[in-house]
């Protein structure tokens, strides 16, 4: 639990807890935490299957190279299946256009590239929305709270009681605090998985390099 110390002239010092911000901060705390919640789900299941897609085998070709030169292509074929990676996906539509102009083969192999890359990258756009979103919702909560603020001090005449801005700033500050709490994260997580699918990109390239330079060999 995240506590907010706050010094009273009355009673001493006042702890509010994070509930209590949360409900002074109005309705816009509602979708902020929810897109909190949603992005920090996103973010860890992303991350958790693009480390497994790009969990390096340096033997992982060796195997295939000695099965095709062998002529187990089916055994290749199963190899690739077990391995289950993006980059053995890959490499098992390879071998299955076995026979084929290598032009067909490399033209195969980026297309199944491409769909693994677009699978990785799913939800991905919803973090990037949120890093933009997010901090855009806190600005209009400091708007409608500047507002309400202003509001309270019309109705109130000529006397000036700050009792009467509290909600109105509370609101205001608040939401724009819990705005930038929330995209922060979301912009450093997108750009930190972007980075992690780059690399992978450039795994894939490589191997599919290499499985092409091996069928040619065989050749």
């Amino acid at each position: 639990m995240i506590f907010l110390q706050a010094t009273s002239a009355a009673n001493g010092e006042t702890v509010v807890g994070l509930g209590s911000l949360i409900l002074a901060g109005g309705w816009l705390m509602i979708p902020l935490v929810i897109l909190s919640a949603i992005s920090i789900f996103i973010f860890f299941e992303r991350f958790s299957m693009i480390r497994k897609a790009t969990e390096p085998d340096n033997k992982f070709l060796n195997r295939i190279r000695d099965l095709i030169y062998e002529g187990k292509v089916d055994q290749a074929i199963n190899a690739c299946r077990n391995r289950r990676t993006p980059i053995a996906r890959m490499i098992e539509k390879g071998i299955s256009m076995l026979g084929r102009p290598t032009s067909e083969i490399h033209s195969a192999i980026e297309n199944v590239g491409n769909l693994e890359v677009s699978r990785l990258e799913s939800g991905l756009p919803f973090l990037a929305t949120v890093a933009g979103g997010a901090p855009m919702i806190g600005f209009l909560g400091t708007v409608i709270g500047m507002v309400q603020a202003f509001m309270n001090l019309s109705q109130a005449g000529g006397s000036v009681d700050m009792s009467l801005l509290s909600s109105g700033i509370y609101t205001a500050m608040i939401t724009t605090v819990a705005g930038l709490v929330v995209g922060i994260p979301a912009y450093f997580g997108y750009n930190f998985l972007v980075a992690k699918i780059e690399k992978l990109v450039f795994q894939m390239e490589a191997n599919t390099m290499a499985f092409l330079d091996i069928i040619n060999v065989d050749k």
